[in-house]
């Protein structure tokens, strides 16, 4: 079996075909997709960094300039969202934004969050237990992620419900070829959740408070403040990042845990704080959620023996790169005690993840409260099936009982 995104059976493993894709070469071209997969590490985390490449082209060269129609007007509201959030925008705009929203957005943002967030999965955990079990994608990683974004954004409770539906909607563009109505759902979710976010702008400006919205609207330099399209797409940004990958790296992980009960076990006969993290970076590793990621070619580039001429997209094949033995000892185990473990599941570069820290607290908080003393071990009830997305990877559901 080859690459091939749209196949479930690969969707369900697709770590053979990586191996074969290293085989092949350091860049290895695909018709379906149109576009050039690099499957190492080594070239997976330089070009990372490598400012040939681009998430857009647009701050260099028009849609006709660099070969490429434009978008359809009327999917324009998608576009100006994702356009002005940090993952898309390119330097200069993107060191002015990051500056001003690592000013809002901290380390002691992160940790005044810590014991909501501790809270959090200890509720949902014991909701979890009270039912005698249930999915736990629904009942466990879903609500956590999406309750501490709105926690750090400072939207209220009743409205909260709204955001994971727009979150899945403007996610679905992300998947390679998403057909027309995957995109009229992520307009859709765009208009309403700018429209919504907006409005609580609104209010925070007349009435500050703690919360992240507050800190964006304060943040400013010497290059002035972010203007109010940046601080939307930030906001929604920090939900679609934060919660799919948080999410899905929960349920994927559990999943692999499952499959290997001797991890399992050794995982919860020593659950110190430091021992977890290790073990939740090699979730992390061991079946990343976001597969691939895509970069523009903005100057003529080489791979090996392969030049990549402008114009061109290479797709940044993360989970291929988190299993190439070249950097990892006997990749393809499970190893939640692995030490030498730089995987590549937040990026690298000027794209790093700047919700790392808050993301790893929350696999943290999630993951130990399903291991805590006093609470049964979880068992599977079933086998899971997977979404029908590859870009971003996860399960349907994850019936577990106790």
């Amino acid at each position: 079996m080859g690459f091939d995104p749209w196949d479930a059976a690969f969707v369900a493993d697709p770590y053979p075909a990586y191996r074969e894709l290293r085989e092949q070469g350091r860049a290895v071209w695909c018709g379906a997709t149109g576009q050039w997969l690099v499957p190492h590490y080594a070239d997976v985390s330089a070009l990372l960094r490598d400012r040939r490449l681009g998430r857009t082209y647009l701050h260099r060269f028009s849609h006709e300039e660099f070969g490429r129609e434009a978008p359809p007007p009327e999917h324009e509201p998608f576009h100006v969202l994702n356009g002005n959030g940090l993952l898309d925008l390119e330097d200069p705009a993107h060191a002015r934004v990051r500056r001003l929203v690592a000013k809002a957005f901290t380390p002691r943002t992160v940790e005044r969050l810590v014991p909501a967030v501790q809270r959090l999965a200890g509720e949902l955990v014991g909701q979890l237990r009270a039912d005698g079990g249930g999915d736990l994608l629904t009942v466990v990683a879903e609500p956590l992620p999406v309750a501490v974004i709105a926690e750090l954004l400072g939207v209220p409770g009743a409205d909260r419900m709204l955001l994971r539906p727009w979150s899945a909607d403007i996610c679905g563009m992300f998947e390679l070829r998403p057909d027309e109505e995957t995109a009229r759902r992520a307009v859709r979710a765009s208009v309403e959740f700018s429209a919504y976010l907006r409005g609580l702008i609104a209010e925070r400006r007349m009435r500050p408070g703690e919360d992240l919205i507050s800190g964006l609207i304060a943040a400013h330099d010497e290059d002035g403040r972010l203007s109010e399209q940046e601080m939307i797409s930030t906001c929604v940004l920090l939900l679609n990042a934060g919660h799919e990958a948080t999410v899905n790296t929960t349920v994927n992980g559990w999943w692999a845990l499952f499959r290997n009960p001797a991890e399992l076990a050794a995982l919860r006969a020593g659950r110190d704080p430091e021992k977890l993290s290790t073990a939740v970076d090699e979730l992390m590793r061991y079946d990343t959620p976001l597969q691939m990621f895509e970069r523009w070619v903005l100057d003529d580039i080489r791979i090996g023996d392969i030049v990549i001429p402008r114009g061109a997209e290479v797709a940044l094949l993360f989970g291929s790169a988190n299993r190439d033995p070249a950097r990892f000892d006997d990749p393809d185990a499970l190893d939640l005690v692995r030490a030498d473990n730089p995987h590549l599941t937040f990026g690298a570069g000027i794209h790093y993840c700047l919700g790392a820290p808050l993301a790893r607290r929350e696999l943290e908080a999630s993951f130990g409260a399903l291991l805590a003393d006093g609470v049964p071990p979880l068992r599977l009830v079933e086998e899971p099936q997977w979404q029908d997305g590859y870009v971003i990877r996860g399960l349907k559901q994850l019936l577990v009982e106790f």
